[in-house]
């Protein structure tokens, strides 16, 4: 029977231990850090922000003059944009993901496919507004116009929001798809009543990430041409218009500093609208998920 030295097992285990509390110190640094940050740039915004915050600010159009200065056609025209991003970019994500996990043969054409998915997430947003610029500006002679930016935009989080949509479809239980089988539903049957309402809260988180994104870029938009400024509201999708990030991007250039303070006031209109639209996205997600 071999010989244990219980010592040698003790020293170990201490050293694992002490190994254990150092990544443990640095992970917790590491969070303290990132939260450090996010409270200072929370506090610098609202404490320089707050004070624009009127009636005023919502309800003027942009101007050169900082006390005039408003959000009105930046705040519409974000959510005419949003109108357009989300279904043409929730419905084509989760249909392209349907189609690769559900229908298509998995061969190299496929596995190409997916290559190619994937690696689209991580192109920059302004390779897109070439593209977009190319194809809907130019070609399809849409203009400077809600459509064109949306769609634009779309092609920017498509692949975020598909490869988001494949992982919570290939996470369903293959026992939930054989039972319905088993009980005689069809494929497609099997898809729209088991598989996609298992898997809409795995979809939603991806789609949540992909158009707060969306809400967020500048590059694309500005390769588009779309204006800084204007003094009118759009009046359907064909029209110009502005949007919040691309006010707010106006206003922080400018030398004046009355105009770094409107520039805080419009970045937490711009949070609020984004936790607006996250929390409507959460919501549904729960519902999802108490129910699957």
């Amino acid at each position: 029977m071999k010989y244990i030295d219980n010592t040698d097992v003790m020293k170990r285990m201490k050293s694992r231990l002490k190994m254990n509390k150092v990544w443990k110190s640095i992970f917790l640094i590491a969070t303290g850090l990132a939260l450090l940050t996010l409270v200072i740039l929370l506090a610098r915004i609202i404490t320089q922000g707050a004070g624009y915050l009127n009636w005023d600010f919502f309800n003027n159009f942009g101007s050169r003059f900082p006390e005039k200065a408003g959000i009105k056609a930046a705040l519409i025209g974000s959510v005419y944009l949003m109108l357009v991003i989300a279904p043409v970019s929730i419905i084509l994500g989760v249909g392209t993901a349907i189609y690769l996990e559900e229908y298509a043969k998995k061969n190299k054409f496929t596995s190409f496919i997916q290559m190619n998915i994937s690696n689209l997430a991580g192109v920059p947003s302004i390779v897109f507004g070439l593209l977009g610029l190319t194809i809907f500006v130019r070609m399809f002679l849409l203009g400077k116009s809600i459509l064109a930016a949306g769609f634009t935009m779309s092609l920017l989080i498509l692949p975020v929001i598909i490869v988001a949509a494949q992982e919570a479809i290939r996470a369903v239980p293959k026992e939930q798809r054989e039972a319905s089988y088993g009980m005689g539903a069809t494929k497609w049957q099997t898809i729209t009543r088991v598989v996609l309402p298992a898997a809409v809260p795995g979809i939603l988180t991806g789609s949540i990430l992909a158009l707060s994104r969306a809400v967020g870029e500048t590059a694309p938009l500005v390769v588009l041409g779309i204006p800084v400024i204007l003094q009118f509201l759009p009046d359907g999708l064909l029209s110009q218009f502005t949007t919040l990030p691309l006010q707010i991007y106006d206003w922080a250039k400018r030398p004046q500093e009355e105009f770094q303070f409107v520039a805080a006031a419009g970045i937490i209109v711009l949070m609020i609208f984004l936790i607006l639209m996250n929390s409507i996205a959460i919501m549904i997600r729960n519902k999802f998920q108490k129910r699957y």
